[in-house]
């Protein structure tokens, strides 16, 4: 997969649904594996939550694309909060189980949506990333949903007008350009592996990972989630 810098943004509204369906063949079997006292293990990337509370968290938001209901302040702090409480009551086994269900009726809905969901689609994938890296699985922010995460992340980032970034990845033949420059300044330069490109962007961490550069631009500036 490869995102030349000449090569004009077509959406793929089949992409987001692929992305969560692809998570959800890795994820699913992995937490159906693990015992109880992993759901209680906190999320570095997310403070004052644990597993089971990301979990509930994107079970709620794809349960919510999938029915259609957007009420007023849908997705907000306030919003996700009332999601988690709501499922208290819950096994984790049944947390688990809307999380299957959510991962696969969300995609036609988001394709449908011409665009306007894409980044929740992108936001689940890197919970799940966050999930991954709680529980000490390797992977996270990669496996086989990166290329697709890698070209929806690319347009979006130039859809919304982001700071330009030119990516140089381990992962892929030809750069990636991110962003849009306006003409104001010259692009950002990475030269590093997708899945700390995707930190970066998410606003992860990245103590620990394989060496990378960044240059033009700070990390701060690239987080697409703040």
């Amino acid at each position: 997969m490869t995102t030349p810098a000449d090569v004009p943004d077509v959406r793929d509204p089949e992409q987001p649904g692929r992305l969560l369906t692809i998570e959800r063949e890795a994820l699913i079997p992995l937490l159906r594996g693990r015992a109880g006292e992993d759901f209680a293990r906190p999320v570095a990337a997310c403070p004052g939550w644990t597993v089971r509370d990301v979990l509930a968290h994107c079970s709620a938001a794809l349960t919510r694309v999938a029915e259609g209901r957007f009420e007023e302040g849908v997705f907000s702090p306030e919003s996700n909060d009332r999601d988690i409480a709501e499922r208290a009551g819950w096994s984790d086994a049944q947390i688990v189980d809307e999380l299957e269900r959510g991962m696969g009726a969300a995609g036609p809905v988001i394709a449908g949506a011409g665009g306007k969901l894409d980044g929740l689609a992108l936001g689940e994938w890197v919970h799940a990333g966050d999930v991954r890296e709680a529980l000490g699985e390797a992977g996270a922010y990669g496996g086989a949903g990166l290329p697709d995460a890698l070209a929806l992340l690319a347009r979006i980032t130039r859809e919304r007008g982001h700071v330009a970034l030119h990516a140089d990845l381990d992962d892929l033949d030809e750069p990636l350009r991110l962003g849009e420059s306006g003409g104001e300044r010259p692009p950002g330069r990475f030269i590093g592996d997708g899945p700390t490109l995707v930190r970066l962007y998410a606003g992860r961490p990245v103590d620990g990972v394989p060496a990378f550069e960044l240059a033009g631009v700070e990390a701060k500036e690239l987080n697409i989630f703040g």
